[in-house]
């Protein structure tokens, strides 16, 4: 009875043990676990970046690295058959260039690096899908200096690393690296995201590097207003609105009530422009009384009932980015 007890248990050992072996062993082939910080300091460098890149970046879940890992849903961002002649440090110069000729603007391999993290819809290897997370959203939610890092770290792979241009970049970079922080700021953010909810929501009324409507304020820097600024105008339109867009109240000698901004006074005519966009005029002398109220706002008060809180946190990171240039 106990050698049978005893041949059980050390059965059942083995079997635990090839379980932990098993599971160490696919670990190994994504990568591994590696923690991203010590301390929770983030270093802008290749070792800081690669922890990053096979810890909570979770960027070895769709690439590899030449032959270490297994993912194949992205691109292997080492050097890995005919596939791939280049490893990723190597290979960004050539995207560069081929970003330059598409974009008619000046690509660095720096540029496509973060291009690729910033905007990843923006350049799709062949043969791939327009799939990858954007990493500094939910749920990754990368910090700046963590996305510099990996990029620091793709750098080294075949190319070379230029650390000072990584920490004090220009043109192409430094839009992205203003996109990342609205992001954060902004509590996570999609900005590319927030670029469609704008469209669908607020282009009607609200004008935009010279487009859209004329029924609200312009945001072409609405993002110098700070983050509480554009998170009140949103969700409490009434509370603070922008001079020469008061609501108006007037109210006619038949009795009609109109509400809207008023956008013409010109000699005997007023314009009242509603919230749907429709203009509404009247002589001055069939009106009985033209009053403003500054307890609403002809922006929508419902406003975020509309929108869900992804929606709300991807269009609040947009309107973070307009600083105009």
């Amino acid at each position: 009875m106990t050698r049978s007890i005893s041949q059980v248990f050390v059965f059942l050992l083995v079997i635990l043990g090839a379980y932990l072996w098993v599971g160490y062993t696919i670990t190994q082939m994504t990568g591994g676990e590696k923690k991203s910080s010590a301390g929770g300091k983030v270093e802008v460098t290749p070792e800081f970046g690669e922890a990053v890149y096979w810890g909570r970046g979770r960027c070895f879940t769709c690439h590899s690295m030449g032959d270490r890992g297994s993912a194949v849903r992205g691109p292997n961002h080492g050097q890995f058959g005919a596939k791939f002649p280049l490893a990723m440090g190597s290979r960004a110069v050539e995207r560069a260039k081929a970003r330059s000729k598409k974009t008619g603007k000046k690509f660095t391999a720096l540029d496509y690096l973060v291009e690729s993290m910033a905007e990843p819809g923006a350049y799709v290897v062949e043969g791939y899908k327009n799939e990858m997370a954007v990493v500094y959203a939910p749920p990754i939610s990368l910090g700046l200096d963590e996305i510099k890092a990996i990029v620091a770290y793709l750098q080294t792979q075949g190319g070379d690393l230029d650390l000072d241009a990584i920490n004090k970049p220009s043109g192409i970079t430094k839009q992205y690296y203003s996109r990342i922080q609205a992001a954060a700021a902004a509590g996570g953010g999609d900005p590319a995201h927030g670029k469609e909810v704008y469209e669908d929501n607020c282009i009607d009324c609200h004008k935009l590097k010279g487009e859209g409507g004329a029924v609200g304020p312009d945001l072409t820097l609405a993002g110098k207003k700070g983050l509480k600024f554009n998170t009140d105008s949103i969700l409490k339109p009434a509370q603070e609105i922008t001079k020469g867009f008061e609501t108006h109240v007037l109210i006619a000698k038949d009795g009609r009530k109109t509400v809207g901004l008023k956008t013409r006074d010109e000699g005997n005519e007023i314009d009242i422009t509603k919230a749907d966009g429709d203009v509404v005029t009247i002589t001055k002398d069939k009106i009985k009384e033209l009053t403003i109220d500054k307890n609403i706002s002809v922006m929508p008060e419902d406003m975020s009932e509309a929108l869900t809180v992804k929606d709300f946190q991807d269009v609040l990171s947009f309107m973070m980015m307009q600083k105009g240039k």
